[in-house]
């Protein structure tokens, strides 16, 4: 009588969990979470990266929040570079001189060419690892490409990552939203990722 009892009742929990909302079911109801509080950075320039991500105007020229970043992105660029922070540019099949003359490469500044995930098929983890760095500020577009891609596998490779969320750029506010609460929050890569902003970040 008890195991029929127990029978049932696990037969009525199953049937529960069957016909439970999926997150489609339920994609209009969900709630954002609060946005994260943004910190202040002070960077080790020896220690420090500047990956300036897919600012060619192929890509960059598509998306008007990209190109509205251009002028923060350029003086964050300066102070980089005044600090001697070693820049990286990223390119996805394009050419160093499609990237816009704000933030254009110098001469003897790295770039690297691929997919979102900017490590893959590249010389981008022997380029930090020769320079002996330890952390990356990453700033680009597409926000869910390149910069969440590149961000999370850095940070899951032990380097810590600074994310200035006015250089991140999308063709919608949700894929920046998602980009920044995933490299916030996923485990392993929010433990390692701080949220800021360009003017709160010092060389």
């Amino acid at each position: 009588m008890k195991k029929a009892i127990w029978i049932a009742l696990l037969g009525a929990g199953c049937a529960t969990i069957a016909s439970s909302q999926t997150i489609v079911d339920e994609w209009a109801s969900v709630k954002p979470p609060p946005p994260p509080q943004l910190k202040p950075v002070k960077v080790v320039p020896q220690e420090t990266a500047l990956l300036m991500l897919d600012f060619v105007k192929q890509i960059c020229g598509a998306r008007p929040r990209c190109v509205a970043s251009l002028p923060k992105m350029q003086k964050l660029l300066a102070q980089a570079r005044q600090s001697g922070v070693q820049v990286v540019h990223s390119l996805a099949g394009q050419q160093l001189s499609d990237i816009y003359p704000e933030v254009a490469a110098r001469p003897g500044e790295p770039s690297v060419s691929s997919g979102p995930n900017k490590f893959l098929n590249t010389d981008l983890e022997k380029i930090l690892s020769q320079r002996g760095i330890k952390q990356v500020i990453v700033v680009g577009t597409a926000a869910e490409g390149a910069v969440l891609n590149t961000g999370a596998h850095a940070a899951l490779r032990g380097i810590k990552v600074i994310l200035p969320v006015d250089g991140l750029s999308s063709s919608t506010t949700y894929a920046e939203q998602y980009t920044v609460w995933h490299l916030s929050n996923a485990p392993r890569i929010g433990p390692q990722t701080t949220v800021t902003r360009s003017d709160m970040v010092s060389f």
